[in-house]
């Protein structure tokens, strides 16, 4: 296997929150119209989540809970974005650069398609990509489960990283 190979790391992520009223539905760092929003200790922020814990996954850095657990004051109604900041920068400052990011939104309401093109924008830049390198793309749940009950939301995302400072086997 030539070396360059060698210095890919895959990561993955996950997350889900319920949906409530009286919150605002932020999504990929971008603040949806819609009457309810996530449920969560910081912004809840589903996607960034599930980014953040898909880029820590790839590195070998734990998980957001780790880096941002819900028991610490500090994070109450964090943004989302400056915690996937943090983490970015401590990846890059490890040489981490990002490949490309794919990522899916399942949830009822509201519809994403007009939004899409921002919210990978949002994400192309906190991870000082370009656009081309991330992909959103959303589905809803069929009206089944809490998915489709429109009880919640949840995030899947899968990253490729590259390090050119890693040393090879």
């Amino acid at each position: 296997m030539p070396s360059d190979f060698q210095k890919l790391r895959v990561g993955q992520g996950y997350d889900s929150h319920r949906l409530v009223e009286g919150r605002d539905f932020i999504l990929g760092g971008l603040k949806i119209e819609h009457d309810k929003g996530l449920d969560g200790h910081s912004d809840a922020d589903v996607l960034l989540h599930a980014v953040i814990d898909a880029v820590l996954g790839a590195t070998g850095k734990g998980d957001i809970g780790r880096w941002f657990p819900d028991t610490d004051p500090e994070h109450k109604d964090a943004c989302s974005k400056e915690l996937l900041r943090k983490v970015w920068t401590s990846c890059q400052n490890e040489g981490w650069t990002l490949v490309n990011v794919d990522c899916l939104v399942c949830l009822e309401k509201p519809k994403l398609a007009s939004h899409i093109e921002t919210i990978e924008q949002n994400i192309s830049e906190l991870l000082k990509g370009k656009p081309s390198q991330v992909n959103v793309k959303a589905t809803t749940g069929e009206k089944m489960g809490f998915v489709g009950r429109e009880e919640g939301v949840f995030s899947s995302v899968t990253i490729l990283l590259f390090n050119e400072n890693l040393k090879t086997v």
